[in-house]
């Protein structure tokens, strides 16, 4: 019996040390790895290489659009309206006759007025004779010139009423909106209809007060609107306002687009885009290329086959490009794909 427990002790043993030997070699291995770390491996990448550009500082904001003329015209007569040319839509140019209001009676006291200037200037006419003769004084004389003046404002007077009866276009554009009907009666007054020029179309921009400055009268503006995905119009800043908007700090700014098709109409959400600066010999990366690393901007650079990473500071934004102010240099190898599954000190391979 003491035999056979020998034996055994000595097999516990024995397979004891052999279990503590291969623990032993497999955390010498694991430390071995962990040692070499990310040396062995090795990431596939593609790199740019870093160039001096030319970068546009564009500020971008929205802006409102409204006709360079919007006119509403109102009866300045009363009376019935006998006629209407252009239907709504209809092109008008200036000094069209758009509608006419019948004023008959306003004809009778235009009838009467150059009846009595007709008069007016016979009777002027014979006191001239007759000063010139000696019959009459000087004082008869001015009085019959005065009633002859007196009765050219009452004609003129007389016709302008008149005319009160006809609307005229007083500008180019188009028809928007009719508020009356052919045979409705109208007071003074009454609103008659509307005239929108739209062939060019101002956009105000409420500009920052951090903004303003790099703003001049003259400057051209890209413009587009939401309601046209793909076009662009170029236009011209037009006016800045000399004060702030108390409320939001903002400087009201208008630009002036070229509108011949029509396209634009009017109260469409439009965006402007204002050229504050260029930046020569600016040093940019694709904003992919950068990742937030706990509240860091970093990116990576290869060098001799060798992932660094480098911590940046940003500064314009060009559509997917931006200005590294600080933490990139021309000439550097910059990774911009499968940087995600690199850091630094790892073997890169780049394709």
């Amino acid at each position: 019996m003491k035999f056979l427990k020998v034996i055994v002790v000595s097999a516990l043993v024995a397979g004891l040390a052999g279990a503590l030997s291969g623990c032993g070699e497999k955390a010498a291995e694991a430390e071995a790895k962990t040692q070499q770390g990310p040396a062995l491996r090795v990431v596939q990448v593609s790199v740019s290489r870093i160039e001096p550009m030319t970068l546009s500082d564009v500020l971008t904001l929205p802006g409102e659009t409204e006709a360079l003329q919007d006119v509403t015209l109102s009866a300045e007569t009363s009376g019935r309206v006998e006629w209407i040319g252009p239907a709504e839509g209809g092109r008008v140019v200036k000094g069209q006759p758009i509608m006419k209001i019948n004023v008959a009676s306003l004809r009778a006291q235009l009838d009467k007025a150059q009846a009595s200037m007709h008069l007016a200037e016979q009777q002027a006419q014979r006191r001239s004779e007759l000063f010139a003769k000696g019959v009459v004084s000087r004082e008869e004389l001015d009085e019959t010139l005065t009633a002859l003046d007196e009765g050219r404002a009452m004609e003129g007077e007389a016709w302008a009423n008149f005319r009160q009866g006809l609307v005229l276009s007083p500008v180019d554009g188009v028809v928007d909106e009719l508020h009356v009907d052919t045979g409705e009666f109208v007071d003074k007054a009454t609103t008659l209809v509307a005239i929108v020029n739209r062939d060019i179309v101002r956009v105000y921009v409420s500009v920052p007060e951090l903004d303003v400055r790099f703003l001049n009268s003259g400057d051209t503006v890209g413009i587009t609107v939401d309601a046209w995905p793909g076009r662009e119009w170029t236009g011209t800043v037009d006016f800045i306002s000399s004060k702030a908007d108390a409320g939001t700090r903002t400087f009201r700014t208008r630009v002036l687009v070229d509108n011949a098709d029509g396209a634009i109409r009017p109260g469409m959400l439009a965006r402007a885009a204002f050229l504050r600066r260029r930046i020569e010999g600016a040093v940019a990366a694709p904003l992919s290329s950068i990742q937030d690393r706990g509240g860091e901007l970093v990116l990576y650079v290869e060098d001799q086959g060798v992932a660094h990473s480098r911590t940046v500071r940003v500064g314009v934004v060009q559509g997917g490009l931006v200005q590294i102010v600080e933490g990139l240099a021309p000439g550097e190898n910059l990774i911009v794909a499968g940087q995600a599954a690199v850091e630094e000190g790892v073997k890169v391979s780049v394709q």
